[in-house]
């Protein structure tokens, strides 16, 4: 079975000029200030030298333009979501305690002001956020309630007598944790508590509370202390004990509360307001930044362990030359499918980006959940696959990538915690399918396990996915020569299409059995929730990948990319072969097609690699690997 051809060598800085994209500009310029300030992580420091390291950086970037890119232009922002989304992003090349700290400072505090705040919260303290005279917190997460933040227990009561909110922390079970900024350097924080006035609770608020200085008496502030990674970060605990805060600290854009106590809103629906104001944070920050940031560190990863693999020599041949490491099978399996998933996700983040920047405000309801559901996809996938394929760099530099001057042993521990925060990656999943399952209904509002299970019973009918042309094309194909298809990218599109409608049509026929055990039939079927919820990014993740290949305008070029694609979809249907076989959708002959195709572009792609990973332009200071030395 022959692959398509390849041209014999192509310049890395066209394909870098494919994957720049839209920011082009804005990355040359991050990529210029990293290579001169070189934030590179550092080595064998304590932990308050690194939180201090780290601070210093962040105000080296807030002298640039760029902090303040996302916010609005009437206080000195740059109004361009984009192009802060990508800084974030592209921080992800050096130490990531910085990507961290700087996303916690702009993307969510600042992000949380000026998003859920109105004119009088921009006016007082945007500017300061974003030229860093005022250093914050978004203090979300609870000890006892992380990705169910509709069930936060901290409590802000209003008290009409002094038009004040009272701030508490009821039990342990509601500290604020894991808050970054809080520990040593945060004045200020996003809190978010459920507001109850005249005894009646109105759902999750955010309010802005001082946690430092003579107005944040009641607040107690715990270190959280060293970390796996990111100890440039300084993640801290709060408990506040009926502090006090005047009415005018609450962000309320979504809801206000007036001197005598009345509560109003544009929102009537208290969920609805809580999955409109959460839906409007993911849109502007956090879970993007976080699947940029991922990817970028993935990268660097595969840059250092392909590097390396065309270096290190192990076993000779016969006629007595050592081999590269990266010219044996096994290797490039190892390395090149995990490549072509970085190029594909790059890819659908760029999208996604684009996405996010041109949305309209008031953009359909339906839209913005997409959106929203898009995010977390792809945040999910992208940091699961920056957790394998970074453990893979590892292995592949043997001995040398265990050794922290190599940088791969900090990559490691830094991104860990990436699957897990901004959104569990399993929660993030079931978010995705009930989106697909549900079709965004309004009074469908409730992430609970109970919640879903309940409405899927009761209203699902008409959500039930039809059969496409998707599963005639891949019943056609099936009988076609294996190469006539197994590169060819109808088969491949319409594959991974059919997959998604099966798998989310057996969820919704499964949960439609709720009755009167909604729990234990959603419990028994999440293996599948989950399942569907990943076909589809992998399905968005493809065709954003084949978007970019028919953008490209050098022929050389796309045809390496075209190579690429094929890897990441084959790799793909490799690994759910069980899937595929167990359904019908392969024979075991073609299953075996399958694996000797991805064989074959390991091979046709191994002279490509080095310049695969090049074409990241990834600052060379942040490449610096002594196992890299000549």
């Amino acid at each position: 079975m022959d692959t398509p051809g390849l041209p014999a060598k192509i310049d890395p800085d066209v394909l870098t000029t494919v994957l720049d994209g839209r920011w082009a500009e804005l990355r040359r310029a991050v990529r210029a200030q990293m290579a001169a300030e070189v934030f590179e992580d550092p080595v064998d420091v304590d932990t308050e030298t690194h939180r201090v390291q780290v601070l210093e950086w962040l105000r080296l970037l807030a002298r640039t333009d760029r902090p303040g890119l996302g916010f609005d232009p009437a206080y000195g922002g740059g109004g361009d979501v984009g192009g802060a989304l990508t800084s974030f992003e592209m921080l992800g090349f050096g130490d990531l305690s910085l990507m961290v700290k700087a996303g916690v400072q702009w993307g969510l505090f600042g992000g949380a002001v000026q998003l859920l705040g109105t004119e009088r919260h921009h006016e007082r303290y945007l500017r300061d956020i974003k030229d860093l005279d005022l250093l914050g917190c978004f203090a979300m997460t609870e000890h006892g309630h992380g990705s169910d933040v509709q069930h936060l227990r901290t409590t802000a009561t209003y008290d009409p007598a002094t038009r004040e909110f009272v701030v508490h922390t009821p039990d342990r079970g509601a500290m604020k944790e894991y808050i970054g900024n809080a520990a040593r350097d945060g004045e200020l924080a996003v809190v978010f508590a459920q507001l109850i006035t005249g005894g009646e609770s109105r759902g999750v608020h955010a309010f802005l509370v001082p946690i430092r200085g003579e107005k944040a008496r009641g607040v107690e502030i715990e270190d959280c202390g060293r970390k796996a990674g990111l100890n440039g970060v300084d993640n801290g605990r709060l408990t506040f004990d009926q502090v006090r805060i005047p009415r005018e600290a609450l962000l309320d854009r979504f809801g206000d509360v007036a001197e005598d106590g009345t509560y109003t809103s544009p929102i009537e629906s208290d969920g609805r307001r809580f999955f409109t104001m959460l839906g409007t944070l993911i849109r502007g920050r956090g879970r993007v930044s976080v699947a940029g940031s991922a990817g970028s560190a993935t990268k660097r990863a595969l840059a250092l362990a392909i590097r390396y693999g065309e270096q290190r020599r192990q076993f000779a041949r016969p006629d007595g030359e050592e081999v590269v490491i990266l010219d044996y099978r096994a290797h490039q399996r190892k390395l090149l499918p995990a490549l072509a998933t970085s190029y594909a996700l790059h890819f659908a983040q760029e999208g996604l980006v684009s996405k996010l920047h041109d949305i309209a405000e008031d953009a359909p309801e339906e839209e913005q959940r997409e959106l929203e559901s898009r995010a977390a996809g792809i945040k999910a996938v992208s940091t699961w696959h920056a957790t394998a394929t970074i453990q893979a760099a590892r292995e592949a530099c043997g001995g040398s990538g265990y050794l922290s001057e190599n940088l791969l042993a900090g990559l490691k521990a830094d991104t860990d915690v990436f699957t897990t925060f901004e959104g569990d990656n399993t929660v993030l999943l079931q978010l995705v399918a009930k989106g697909l399952l549900t079709s965004y209904k309004d009074h469908f509002q409730d992430l609970s396990p109970l919640a879903t299970a309940r409405f899927v019973a009761e209203q699902l009918v008409e959500a039930v996915i039809e059969r496409t042309s998707a599963r005639k094309v891949v019943e056609r194909l099936t009988e076609a020569d294996d190469g006539d298809v197994l590169y060819s990218r109808e088969w491949h599109l319409k594959l991974f299409e059919d997959r998604e409608e099966h798998v989310l049509g057996g969820v919704a026929q499964r949960l439609r059995k709720a009755g009167s055990d909604p729990f234990g039939v959603f419990n028994d079927a999440q293996d599948h929730v989950l399942r569907a919820g990943r076909a589809h990014v992998d399905r968005v993740v493809l065709e954003a990948f084949v978007d970019a290949i028919e953008r490209c305008a050098d022929a050389e070029a796309r045809e390496l990319l075209e190579r690429v694609c094929d890897l990441y979809a084959l790799a793909n249907i490799e690994a759910d072969r069980g899937w595929f076989l167990e359904h019908g959708r392969l024979t075991s002959g073609r299953s075996k097609a399958v694996t000797a195709a991805v064989n074959a572009l390991c091979a046709d792609l191994r002279p490509h690699a080095r310049t695969l990973v090049d074409a990241f332009a990834i600052p060379e200071p942040y490449l610096a690997a002594p196992m890299l030395r000549d």
